[in-house]
């Protein structure tokens, strides 16, 4: 499809250094409409190749252009996280590589002074944070009165992370004309459809495969555990087993992927953690590590489960079960990408069970059962079981009878039915201390 376009000669030259002798689905549905200058709402499924359909397009804009340098950042894509951000840089450097545009990342965590000397420079494109670029806007470090294209990339997540008016705040330093280019993993997220409607005009829509669907290139196993003791150990020897190249351990907290990082160190892993509470250094130096393979293991919360593109990822094990389908679908696609097959192994116990439940019935996805040799679970599952596949309740119902009893004292019926007498009337009387005094009779 990329011989068909009519792309300029130097970004012909970078897709061919690429080796993108292909398109992919997203690719072919979404380079044409957005070349032709029009605003798109994207879904498609993580690793399918959304970031070269929007990069492309964007590039292809500012070289056929008449003036390129000197007239500010003519394209802004916007990220959730940083690693994210960095993830896009990478690319849009490589395919850009022979050609005299500049690209800039702009995210928080980073030196405000030394960002704003990198805007001086004036680069073609910006990849940001949306807090840290509407700062740079807000004080007149970045200059987008002439932006071409703006994208808005994995807007779910940016709702979901409360970004929504920092993004429409951004969109405001923006001229009236841009094109705008929206990427979800799904379109029927409920802020995804009311910013589109503030921001887009007139778009179409491009769906690639069932959102609400597993990966097909990934082998989806579940083994049971008895309690976080036994997890620890499951981890371990499944990691201890090898046969992977890189794997990534999902947890629901950031202290539990502390600790688990720790717990595999000790068992002599090359392994680190990745979550939100560490700086922007820490995290960049921990993925250049897992790049360059002096990591093999990254121990992650949800932080890393979107913008991790990393060749070679071919396990990825959740010790916790997530909370969502949608959160298994991205921690997931980290790996079986690019044609690849990948391996997903889920930890659960008793407390996961349902969690697990929804997540099959939401994916129409089935796991495989999984055990491993000497560790087998004692808990195989609920012992009764609801239609839907979740656990019934097993408290039993106590009688209505039973419950309409009232509680008895005996002491509260010692003296029911019972009436005072005249005489301990009158003793009463003679007892409170307020009668009169009464003259004693003369004794005769």
């Amino acid at each position: 499809m990329f011989e068909e376009l009519q792309l300029d000669r130097q970004l012909r030259l970078g897709i061919d250094a690429l080796a993108l002798t292909t398109a992919t689905e997203v690719q072919q549905l979404a380079v044409p409409p957005a070349l032709a200058g029009k605003d798109l709402l994207v879904s498609a499924e993580t690793g399918s190749g959304k970031t070269l359909a929007y990069l492309i397009p964007l590039s292809q804009k500012i070289l056929a252009a008449e003036t390129i340098r000197q007239t500010g950042t003519l394209a802004v894509i916007l990220v959730p996280t940083r690693e994210l951000a960095r993830q896009v840089l990478k690319q849009c450097r490589e395919l850009l590589a022979l050609s005299p545009l500049k690209a800039q990342a702009i995210t928080g965590g980073a030196d405000f002074k030394y960002q704003k000397a990198q805007l001086r420079k004036d680069p073609e494109i910006i990849v940001a944070t949306p807090g840290r670029l509407l700062e740079h806007c807000q004080k007149r470090s970045a200059d987008l009165r002439n932006l071409q294209t703006l994208v808005l990339d994995e807007a779910d997540r940016m709702l979901d992370m409360g970004f929504r008016d920092d993004v429409i705040r951004i969109a405001e330093f923006c001229p009236e004309g841009k094109q705008v280019l929206l990427l979800s993993a799904t379109l029927s997220h409920r802020g995804v459809g009311a910013i589109s409607t503030t921001l887009l005009q007139s778009p179409q829509s491009v769906t690639v495969g069932q959102v609400r669907q597993a990966h097909s290139s990934i082998d989806h196993q579940l083994i049971l555990a008895d309690s976080q003791e036994h997890k620890d150990k499951l981890l371990a020897a499944l990691l201890a087993q090898g046969g992977f190249t890189r794997a990534l351990v999902f947890a629901n907290k950031r202290n539990t992927a502390t600790r688990l990082a720790n717990l595999l160190k000790y068992q002599k892993l090359r392994c680190a953690s990745l979550h939100g509470e560490m700086s922007t250094e820490e995290r960049k130096q921990v993925m250049h590590q897992f790049h360059e393979g002096k990591v093999t293991i990254v121990c992650a919360s949800d932080l890393a489960a979107r913008g991790i593109d990393v060749s070679g990822i071919d396990l990825v094990v959740n010790y916790d079960i997530p909370y969502s389908g949608d959160n298994y679908l991205h921690r997931t696609g980290r790996t079986g990408r690019a044609g690849a097959r990948g391996l997903a192994v889920s930890l659960a116990s008793a407390p996961e069970w349902n969690l697990m439940v929804s997540i099959e019935r939401y994916l129409a996805l089935r796991f495989e059962r999984r055990v491993l040799p000497g560790l087998k679970a004692r808990y195989s599952g609920p012992k009764k079981l609801k239609s839907s596949g979740k656990a019934a309740g097993t408290k039993k119902k106590t009688p209505k009878s039973a419950t309409d009893k009232k509680k008895t004292r005996a002491r509260n019926q010692k003296n029911v039915g019972k009436r005072r007498t005249g005489s301990a009337a009158e003793s009463t009387a003679k007892n409170d201390g307020f009668a009169p005094l009464k003259k004693k009779k003369p004794q005769s």
